[in-house]
């Protein structure tokens, strides 16, 4: 998808109305139109970057940093108790620009389930092969 057919780039350069309730530099936050519950909001970088592993690392701090003061003002403005804050990288990304989910949460706000099951491992022996992977492609 090019720059000018994103839908959130055009939300950064004003061009699609959004309820914007924070803009900085390298960062805008606004409501999602689609919340799973009021004052869900998704924080994305003015620069159009699809996944979380295409993030220049001059913009990782301006980004989460904008996401901590949301996860931070979210209890304070709507009286949740917390917040849920979560990435998408290619798969459930409905629009290919990163974003990152500040959701407010409750104890039994009615959310179960939306998570995916969990699948324990078979045993140490895959546990351990796992991480060596993971290790691995981290270079360690």
């Amino acid at each position: 998808m090019a720059r000018g057919e994103c839908v959130f780039c055009a939300i950064v350069a004003g061009d699609v109305p959004a309820h914007v309730v924070l803009e900085e530099p390298d960062v805008v936050a606004f409501l999602d139109r689609r919340p799973v519950f009021p004052g869900h909001l998704l924080v994305v970088p003015r620069a159009h970057v699809v996944t979380l592993p295409d993030l220049p690392a001059d913009l990782v701090i301006p980004v989460f940093a904008a996401v901590q003061r949301c996860a931070a003002a979210i209890p304070a403005a709507l009286g949740s108790e917390g917040s849920w804050v979560s990435v998408n990288n290619v798969v459930s990304q409905s629009v290919p620009h990163l974003h990152v989910h500040v959701v407010p949460r409750s104890r039994g706000d009615g959310l179960r389930g939306f998570f995916w099951p969990r699948r324990p491992y078979a045993g140490e022996a895959e546990m351990a092969h796992t991480a060596a992977a993971l290790r691995e492609a981290l270079g360690r």
